[in-house]
């Protein structure tokens, strides 16, 4: 299979440069990527080159070009050598880089766009905008959906990592009157605790108990039908708060999961929420919870790009690579629109543009997704 990926590899780069020399007319839209085609994360360079080979067949268009360069991951002098290359190609627009940190790198090159793949921040800097699923365009489908469902008590939970800080000061930019965030630690032996005082969990067991003893003396048929019912429960008392929006990602959002479901919150009465998980289907197998809602990209745009990149290369791609199959098509879009792209500021679209992962916008030079939201249910992901 390595042999395989190699040689479509070796044809992809030879069919971008061979094509590029071809043609000598200025009409032309040349467009660069930075991908690290060597190194720790190959897999993903090649990835993206594979995705951009779809999206050029899909355009159609003899007169768009890839120019496609080894960037590395988080080497500054390999970064810089390819977008000079690229450069010297006669390419003024560039989809990369993938990574935030290299930011202030590319800045340097002023007379260059840069269209990134990058969520951390979704407004236009200087010469780079970022297309990536960003938090405050989760967030904001989150707050609607959740006003929809009329609950009015939301905890935000973070885990305490590297990333809390950060996720903090995205949330403080909204308005949260209605919603308070808990901070947790991600080991499991101190998440449940940390749980159980969040959920009031020990109040609400001794409620039961007490409630229990009222009727154990008693032999009337309505007091043993009463402790009957109480049996079946584990706790008694609801929490105070009617929905969940859980910040984290794969085993560490299923432990706080299976938490909550242990302190006995009602799945009935408080809404489960997380941010984008790309579908992760391991999240099938979490029976704890019933429902579970988060906002994502088109799904059904999302599989067929899937489907069809399996049946290309019998290999399947890194989620993000969507995202770059999405950059040309709006790149595409601005120069047909336009005629040529001078700066950021050809992107500023009024109205949304439809792409594979959904519908987005350049407003206030600030890119924002409209995504759908989706729920685990029954092994399937459904649009709600």
């Amino acid at each position: 299979m390595k042999k395989r990926i190699t040689v479509i590899i070796a044809y992809i780069l030879i069919f971008f440069n061979s094509n590029l020399l071809s043609n000598e007319n200025n009409n032309i839209l040349k467009i660069g990527l930075l991908a690290p085609l060597s190194g720790e994360y190959k897999e993903l360079g090649d990835s993206l080159l594979y995705s951009l080979q779809l999206a050029l067949k899909e355009i159609d268009d003899k007169n768009v070009f890839i120019i496609p360069r080894d960037s590395g991951y988080g080497d500054k002098e390999k970064l810089n050598n390819a977008i000079k290359e690229i450069k010297s190609q006669g390419a003024n627009i560039i989809i990369g880089p993938i990574n935030y940190e290299d930011f202030d790198e590319v800045k340097k090159f002023s007379d260059i766009i840069f269209i990134s793949l990058s969520n951390i921040n979704p407004e236009f800097q200087n010469n780079i905008i970022s297309i990536g699923v960003s938090l405050e365009s989760q967030i904001i489908s989150l707050m609607k959906f959740i006003e929809k469902r009329k609950k009015n008590k939301t905890v935000i939970l973070i885990p305490e990592n590297q990333y809390a800080d950060f996720v903090e000061k995205k949330l403080n930019k909204f308005d949260l009157k209605n919603y308070k965030i808990f901070k947790f630690d991600p080991d499991p032996k101190i998440l449940t605790g940390e749980i159980e005082i969040l959920t009031n969990y020990s109040q609400r067991k001794r409620n039961l108990e007490l409630r229990k003893k009222m009727f154990e003396d008693k032999e009337d048929e309505e007091s043993k039908r009463q402790l009957e019912r109480l049996e079946q429960k584990y706790t008694l008392g609801k929490v105070n708060f009617d929905s969940v929006l859980i910040i984290d990602f794969g085993n560490s959002l299923k432990s706080v999961l299976t938490s909550l479901v242990f302190t006995d919150v009602d799945q009935n009465d408080v809404l489960f929420t997380t941010v984008n998980q790309w579908f992760d289907e391991s999240i099938f197998y979490e029976n704890t919870v019933k429902n579970l809602y988060y906002p994502s990209v088109n799904y059904k745009e999302f599989k067929k790009y899937k489907d069809k990149y399996f049946k290309t290369f019998k290999n399947y791609p890194n989620e993000i690579t969507i995202l770059a199959y999405d950059a040309i098509g709006l790149i595409y879009y601005a120069w047909k629109k336009k005629g040529k792209i001078n700066s950021v500021n050809d992107f500023s679209f009024k109205g949304k543009i439809k792409g594979k992962i959904g519908t987005f916008s350049f407003k206030n030079k600030k890119t924002i997704q409209d995504l759908s939201i989706y729920k685990t249910q029954n092994n399937k992901f459904i649009k709600f």
